[in-house]
Formats: C-alpha cells, structure tokens, sequence
C-alpha cells in the first residue's frame, strides 16, 4: 500500500464513528503484533533480495569466466581446488547463519502471539463450518454470553483468544492485528492481539475447509472502552422486546418452527445450539460470516433459501409461508 494511501485510510479510521470494514492486510499493522510480523516480513524480504542479488551475480560470473577455464582435471590444480573449497564451505556457514538468524526472527516475531496478560479480556473462538462462535468469558458466569461473526474489543487492552474447531482444521486470521493461528478440532491454541487504533478490521478463515472457506469471514471492531463496555452491557440483556404486532407474529412463528432446535434467543423458549446465537442478530453488521449485510430483506432472503445463497451451509430450509416469512424477518431485524 501506498504511503499515502496507507496514511489517508489511518487518518480516516481515527474519525469517530468511522468504518474500515473491508481493511485486510499485513502491511496496515494496527496493533503491536502486527508491526512485529510487518518488520519480520520486511526482513525476510531484504534478505532473499539480497541472497538473489549475490546468486545471480556468480552466475553471471561464473558465465563470463567459462571460457577462460582450464579443462585440465581439479585434483591437478590443488591451489584453484582449494580456493573453490574454501567460497564452497564459506557459502555453506553463510547459509547456516542466514537461516538461524531468519529463524531466530521469526521467534522473536511470533512469541508475542501467545504471550498471557493479566489484564486480559478473554475469548473462546470456534470454528465450524462455515461460521465463528464467539463466546465472551468471565469469572461471574452471569456474564458470559455467546456472540457469532464479529468481535468487539476496546483499543488498548490485551485480547487473549481460545481456539478450537468443531469440524475440521480452520484459521485465524486478522492480518491488520495478529498472525495466523490454526483452529485443529481436538487440539485448543490460543492467540493475544492489542488493538491500538479504533476501526473495523476483517478477519478471515485463512485454511481451506470446505466448500464455502472463502464465505467465512468476521469482524474485530475496536472500539474505545467506554463504548465496548456499553456494547458488552447491552449484549448481556435479553432479546429486544417487540414492538408491532408483525415482530410478536414473528416471534412466535420463530419459537414454533424448527429455528428455535437450532438456534438460542435468550428472553424465548428458542434454546438450541446448533446454529449461531441470534439474541442480538440485528446489531452485528453482517449475517451468514460476512456473506449479507444485517438488514431485514438479508434475512427474508436467507431464511427463505440459505442453500441458494451459501452452497453447502448446515442451516436447512425451513418451510415458510410469504406471510410467515415477513413476520419472521421483522423479528430477526428487532433483534438488536
């Protein structure tokens, strides 16, 4: 990215209120981790240009000399045979020290992506096909609650993540604020990111699992911890109470219908777990892992054909009629 351009897209996520969404890459780092793993990547790449610099230089001269060369046998010529030996074994211990010291970086780059703070908000992130669950832990049990596809954080406060997959091998990814981590069902990682900037940042699954990996996306919303903690408030109440008679339809067509085995709105009897947590659907900017924006004819057209929409995805085709479908999608928008 552009110097410029990098500085503009700063300066507008510094804005209150301002959107990043869509800000992915490794060369924006908006947190330590981050400007660790740029550093480490501008290394790597100094160096390999350096290492082709040199290689392609002795090929060129080693090119120009050929015809120059004696044809006589090496062992015959012990002074140019110990020579040879010596850039040959001077080559090799220049390989060894380029390697160690590359992979000494990469330690020194990476140890901070695990490292445990005190001070930590702490998350568990599952993996399944093709979605996050997002659960927001504490030591007071009445304050843990489940959310799906986007993560809140406050600027400035370590975020330390549990990782695990439901399924099979997935990837955690947020190159503008952490490596890569992989979620192995079987197997819990864990991964620490600091936000220091507010903004939108995408995430992405970053390993191939299945038929819909590159619709499996989520957001990390940094936000300062005034506004995370009003944000954390309102998703530990119950769901929205509704206010027109087409929302109260919704809801009870929503409870009597096979949604409620699948998914949990907390303030109904729809208790399942299967699918995402929907108690406050409405808020998240995006439904289906950042397949459609969180509007209410998003979800009319999810709920009415998911498989049209995301090939392969685990949430079947519940039968609705028109008028069953409106009033379900007017529930899911007053989920906020």
């Amino acid at each position: 990215m552009r110097p410029r351009l990098k500085a503009l897209l700063g300066a507008a996520c510094a804005l209150p209120g301002a959107s990043c969404v869509g800000w992915q890459s490794t060369l924006s780092p908006q947190g330590p981790h981050a400007e660790s793993l740029l550093r480490l990547i501008f290394a790597f790449a100094i160096v390999c240009a350096l290492v082709w610099i040199l290689v392609v230089a002795m090929l060129a001269g080693a090119l120009m000399r050929r015809r120059r060369i004696s044809r006589e046998p090496l062992a015959s010529r012990p002074r140019e045979e110990r020579r040879l030996g010596m850039l040959v074994g001077a080559a090799t211990a220049a390989t060894v020290v380029v390697i160690t010291g590359l992979t000494v970086l990469s330690f020194v780059a990476t140890r901070g992506l695990e490292a445990s703070h005190d001070d930590a908000l702490k998350l568990r992130m599952r993996g399944y096909q093709w979605w996050w669950e997002v659960t927001y832990l504490d030591p007071r049990p009445d304050r843990i609650f489940l959310t799906a596809n986007e993560i809140h954080v406050p600027i400035g406060r370590p975020v330390e993540i549990e990782l695990s997959a439901a399924d099979v091998i997935h990837s955690f990814w947020v190159p503008s604020l952490a490596g890569k981590k992989d979620l192995i069902p079987g197997r819990d990682n864990a991964i620490t990111f600091t936000a220091t900037r507010p903004g939108v940042y995408r995430g992405q699954c970053a390993e191939f699992c299945g038929l819909q990996h590159a619709h499996m996306a989520f957001l990390v919303i940094a936000e300062p911890p005034e506004a995370f903690d009003g944000w954390r408030r309102a998703q530990l109440t119950d769901a929205s109470a509704q206010t027109t008679s087409e929302e109260e339809r919704g809801r009870g067509v929503f409870t009597q219908k096979a949604c409620a085995a699948c998914h949990t709105v907390r303030g109904t009897s729809a208790s399942g777990s299967l699918g995402p947590d929907l108690t406050h659907v409405a808020s998240r900017r995006y439904i289906a892992a950042g397949l459609l924006e969180s509007t209410r004819g998003s979800f009319a057209a999810w709920i009415a054909d998911p498989e049209t929409l995301k090939p392969g995805s685990n949430m079947p085709n519940v039968p609705l009629t028109s008028d069953d479908l409106r009033d379900v999608s007017a529930f899911m928008a007053s989920l906020k």
